[in-house]
């Protein structure tokens, strides 16, 4: 392993140091390791080392804190190695991840696993070799064939992996075999232990620098006249490096896959090197090139100008403020300005985004104004894409980073301001696995540690938020306006009971919704149908006997996925071919029940051959650049009629969209959650502000059987005040948040009835502590069972000025380590999620 020196060597190399290591797994405590006296020059905090864990495990750890101090209840073993000679993570992000696992009532190990990207985690993979005391002629053992020919053929190779002695072997199954040589002492298994990233290397050419001069060129190109590839091979380098008139130009050299061009000669490439004409040398680079885009400046308009200086006026007063704009009315135009003042200070900017697919268009927007000072962060980059981001904000190489919620992790060590985008939205919460934290939250706590300023931006602000404005914690900005000559959309609420009754419907849509997208279609402009359900249609249902095909691991029914051709199970991924006939009562008369964005995909295309329609959802968009090929194809208007779930509804910005339809308002209002309303009037508001950006005004058409429900009206007038009151009272009667703080706790396990068990014990529990008016159950949730584990429920309210929290959480804790400790019920799991909606 390469041995790594550091500028700042230890004072006290031959002092015992013990260090403090939070390792990547869920253990509640750091655990305490010994230094070696040769690493104690290595030594700091924030550095990544490698350790053994247990009696096989090799993990990656981060050095959390450095003593002379051993533990008192086990030997300490020592460490391996010291993998870094500067910390990767910065002395700012450890009290982040502390409270973290503090406030998320996770480990500090759960928080480092997750925050800290894959490719900076070492990986091992198991090699075989000779035993070194092993020798076959005095050995006592009788060996097959097959075990003679890979003793032969590892005396000739120092070792390897199981896959090459499969491929050496010819054989598939080559474990039996690995394990009668072990036992017979002849091989050893060893763990070879790997950094999992790898820079990114480019062959380049170059002339070898002899020739680098006109007069040695001359002199060349003669000796060629007579060998017309290698010749053309020359030529075409002189084009690309015109050394004539920049000869330091060579000394970079270009990539050798410039020189492959189909009109040219590998080979020839292959004879100038070998003649020393032509050298061949390997760099790395980044994955990020820079880019030579012309910058652009913005220019704000006067009332985007004045909500500007409102912002900063309120900066000056608290640390936090909340710019509600309505959509469409510029709020990026004014981040942009922010954090080019920023970035004009020396300070760096987080901008966050909930999605990965409001990136593309943003991303382009920002590299335009801030090139490559920029780094963008999500989770559809590869490992060694999020390690070279990780590493250009260790560097200063970017100062702004665009991102999702795991951008908080980043190693900012001197950030000025962050920006949430659409603070509302629930994709800023994790749920599985832990710490289940949003991020939104957490980046309020990062710029408090940091003394950086936060601007929430929405259209539509969560309870929370906006309540906290009608305290005077946070400053409040409102810009009620759209950019430019843009008005807000016009509505119209089709009344699907209605219509049925006249035999109006078009299958699932309304007569106003076909005419609406006929109109469109005619006009040359775009439309998007919006439906928060994917796959075909819910479920499928035997017309003969009612049967309903079930997941064999989960509580649920299977949803239908026509393209695939498969029923599956959203939760755990159960999958199984669409049945012939019905497997309770063999009818092969089957159906499908409800909607989904497949089957709106397909009758949309029957309704209107003519049209272009294209699906985006969570199956479309698996791949690294689908959002961006969905995006650019409906902005360049290669698709008439989008069809989405929420994806469709968040920030993104259309020039043609006229149309936006709400296929079934109705599911969403009435799902068992107490933020369903405020769900409903945020998804339905914002998915409505994409119809008529610009200049032509838009027209938004929401289906209902209700039409007469006031949130209805409350969001065809965009009123989110009246919203807000009407809601915030509805919170404040039946204590729910803004007014409390909960905290659900699932129980997990595979008997249903020990989780019952568990569940009323740890009930029991509680309410004695917090009392019986704080906890909401024990109960089965809607769905009870998921991968094979029945959940039980209990739902804990805290009020936030009655309850000492820190102390509440501690003494739940306490609750659920004593019943864990019982025999009988220490197979459950018990999962605490602080804010789980």
């Amino acid at each position: 392993m390469t041995q790594l020196e550091l500028n700042n060597p230890s004072d006290n190399p031959r002092q015992t140091f013990f260090v403090d290591v939070i390792l990547p797994v869920p253990i509640p405590k750091m655990f305490t390791y010994r230094c070696p006296l040769e690493l104690n020059k290595y030594l700091q905090v924030g550095c990544r080392v490698i350790v053994q864990f247990g009696a096989r495990r090799i993990l990656t750890g981060v050095i959390g804190k450095i003593h002379e101090t051993p533990p008192a209840k086990y030997e300490a073993k020592y460490i391996l190695d010291v993998l870094d000679p500067e910390p990767i993570i910065t002395s700012q992000q450890l009290p982040i991840f502390e409270w973290i696992a503090n406030y998320y009532m996770c480990t500090l190990g759960e928080v480092l696993n997750i925050a800290m990207p894959s490719g900076l985690k070492l990986s091992s993979e198991s090699r075989v070799q000779l035993h070194p005391e092993f020798d076959i002629f005095e050995s006592t053992y009788d060996f097959s064939d097959n075990e003679e020919l890979l003793i032969d053929i590892l005396g000739k190779n120092d070792s390897l992996t199981y896959t090459e002695v499969s491929k050496a072997l010819q054989m598939k199954n080559i474990f039996s075999l690995i394990k009668s040589l072990v036992q017979k002492d002849a091989l050893i298994i060893f763990e070879e232990i790997k950094e999992k990233y790898k820079p990114k290397k480019e062959n380049r050419i170059r002339l070898v620098k002899e020739y680098a001069n006109k007069t040695a060129l001359q002199a060349l190109f003669k000796t060629l006249e007579k060998k017309p590839k290698q010749e053309a091979i020359l030529l075409q380098y002189l084009q690309l490096v015109p050394i004539y008139k920049q000869q330091h130009l060579n000394e970079k050299g270009i990539a050798k896959t410039s020189l492959l061009a189909p009109d040219l000669s590998a080979s020839a490439i292959k004879t100038l090197t070998k003649n020393k004409v032509l050298e061949e040398f390997e760099i790395t680079v980044s994955r990020f090139p820079d880019d030579d885009l012309p910058v652009v400046d913005i220019h704000l308009t006067e009332y985007q100008q004045a909500a500007k200086e409102k912002i900063s006026a309120s900066f000056k007063e608290k640390d936090t403020v909340l710019l509600h704009g309505i959509t469409g009315s510029g709020k990026t135009e004014i981040y942009i300005s922010l954090i080019e003042d920023a970035l004009a200070g020396g300070s760096q900017v987080l901008y966050l985004l909930p999605e990965i697919a409001l990136t593309t268009q943003i991303v382009a927007r920002l590299k335009k104004v801030f090139g490559n000072k920029m780094g963008v962060y999500h989770s559809k980059f590869s490992d060694n894409e999020r390690v070279e981001v990780w590493n250009g904000v260790l560097s200063g190489r970017y100062q702004l980073v665009l991102g999702v919620r795991s951008s908080v992790f980043l190693p900012f060590d001197n950030l000025g301001l962050i920006i949430i985008d659409e603070e509302h939205e629930s994709s800023y919460k994790q749920y599985d696995p832990a710490p289940r934290y949003n991020a939104r939250d957490v980046a309020l706590m990062m710029a408090g540690m940091h003394h950086a300023k936060v601007l929430l931006g929405s259209a539509t602000p969560s309870m929370e938020t906006y309540y906290q404005t009608q305290l005077g914690k946070y400053g409040l900005v409102e810009l009620s306006q759209r950019y430019g000559d843009a008005q807000l959309p016009d509505f119209l609420v089709s009344d699907m009971i209605n219509e049925g009754n006249k035999k109006l419907l078009h299958g699932d849509f309304s007569l106003g919704l076909v005419k609406g997208i006929t109109d469109t279609l005619q006009n040359e402009e775009q439309a998007i149908i919006f439906q928060n359900r994917r796959g075909y249609s819910p479920f499928i249902s035997c017309n003969q006997c009612g049967h309903i095909p079930k997941c064999n691991n989960c509580a649920v029914s299977l949803t239908y996925h026509q393209y695939r051709k498969e029923l599956i199970c959203h939760y755990c991924g159960y999958k199984e071919p669409m049945p012939k006939a019905c497997e309770a009562c063999g009818s092969t008369h089957l159906k499908t029940v409800g909607i989904g964005t497949e089957k709106l995909e397909e009758d949309l295309s029957l309704q209107f051959p003519g049209a272009k329609v294209q699906r985006m959802d969570l199956d479309t968009t698996r791949n690294k650049n689908s959002y961006e090929r969905i995006i650019k194809d409906f902005e360049n208007k290669e698709i008439d009629i989008l069809v989405g779930t929420q994806m469709v509804s968040k920030g993104l910005d259309f020039d043609h969209v006229n149309l936006v339809g709400i296929i079934d308002i109705d599911r969403m209002l009435h799902f068992p959650d107490f933020r369903s309303f405020e769900r409903t009037f945020q998804l339905s508001t914002q998915v409505s502000g994409r119809a008529g950006r610009r200049k032509k005004k838009g027209l938004v058409i929401i289906q209902s059987r209700n039409p007469k429900l006031t949130i209805i009206k409350d969001i065809i007038n965009s009123d989110f005040h009246t919203f807000y009151q009407r809601e915030i009272n509805e919170r404040k009667v039946h204590l729910y948040p803004p007014f409390t703080r909960l905290i659900n706790v699932t129980i997990k396990n595979k008997n249903k009835d020990l989780a019952t068990r568990t569940a009323n014990r740890l009930g029991n529990l509680i309410k004695e502590q917090l009392g019986v008016h704080r906890v909401l159950g024990p109960q089965e949730p809607f769905i009870n069972k998921i991968r094979n584990e029945y959940l039980v429920e209990l739902l804990v309210k805290l009020e936030r000025s009655a309850v000492d929290l820190k102390k509440a959480k501690q003494l739940m804790q306490a609750a659920a380590d004593e019943i864990l400790l019982e025999k009988d019920l220490k197979s459950s799991r018990i999962v605490f999620d602080v804010d789980p909606y």
